[in-house]
């Protein structure tokens, strides 16, 4: 299997997590210490692989986008990540976030790497500015329509599919799940956040992926061992440096 976004240095016993899980995790930085965070555990953990960025709720604090740049040659950081737009709290930062993902954009187009994108109460913005460039990726935690979804598809990005598709409100990324091809699906946890069903309200990690697994092999009725090689195969096709794995 495959997580293909999480926060995995947020997660209680980490080192359990990480030796537990079969399979391969990536972990997304979001601002200078986590940055940091992922460099360490890609380095410590055969299967864990990374991408750098700074996030758009960090745009008003410190960040250093050199620490993203400068380990970009690491072999096992694949993208850069999580970059994107939320207005979801306030919009009076709006310009000084697509600012902050214009620049990472443009760092993801000067090495030629994926991005992993956030996007929250943001969806045209995020379209509008993604169409300018020529770029692949995740649209992370996809929670918009299946037009939508086409549309990004379209662009050449994949839909993180992660919990939300096990949940009773979760009805619309299921009908875009059933509405898209299998192989333009990525799987995710965002651990420690957004527990599948039956474990909402705990920790989230990665071993969860299962869950969504089960879920997208029931709506695209074929067995879970078919998901997880196809999704595999399309998150080596996004992130390239897993090829080698």
């Amino acid at each position: 299997m495959i997580d293909t976004h999480c926060h995995i240095d947020c997660c209680e016993e980490v080192e359990d997590i990480i030796n537990n899980f079969e399979g391969i995790i990536i972990t997304s930085g979001y601002d200078d210490k986590s940055n940091l965070k992922v460099i360490d555990l890609v380095n410590k953990y055969p299967n864990v692989y990374g991408t750098l960025g700074i996030h758009p709720e960090e745009v008003d604090n410190d960040y250093n986008l050199d620490i993203v740049i400068n380990n970009l040659d690491n072999p096992k950081i694949v993208g850069i990540g999580e970059i994107g737009l939320d207005y979801h709290y306030t919009k009076d930062n709006i310009d000084k976030q697509k600012e902050l993902f214009i620049k990472q954009l443009d760092i993801a187009n000067t090495y030629n790497l994926p991005i992993v994108v956030h996007c929250r109460d943001a969806i045209e913005d995020t379209y509008n500015i993604l169409k300018n460039y020529n770029l692949k990726g995740s649209i992370h935690c996809f929670s918009s329509s299946l037009e939508m979804a086409r549309k990004f598809i379209d662009l050449g990005y994949k839909i993180g599919v992660g919990g939300v598709i096990t949940f009773k409100n979760g009805k619309k990324l299921r009908e875009v799940v059933d509405g898209i091809s299998i192989n333009d699906i990525l799987t995710e946890t965002d651990s420690p956040y957004l527990s599948p069903e039956p474990f909402r309200g705990k920790e989230n990690n990665s071993s969860n992926v299962y869950y969504v697994v089960k879920e997208i092999s029931n709506i695209k009725g074929i067995s879970s061992e078919e998901v997880k090689n196809i999704i595999l195969k399309s998150a080596k096709e996004v992130f390239r440096k897993l090829k080698k794995v």
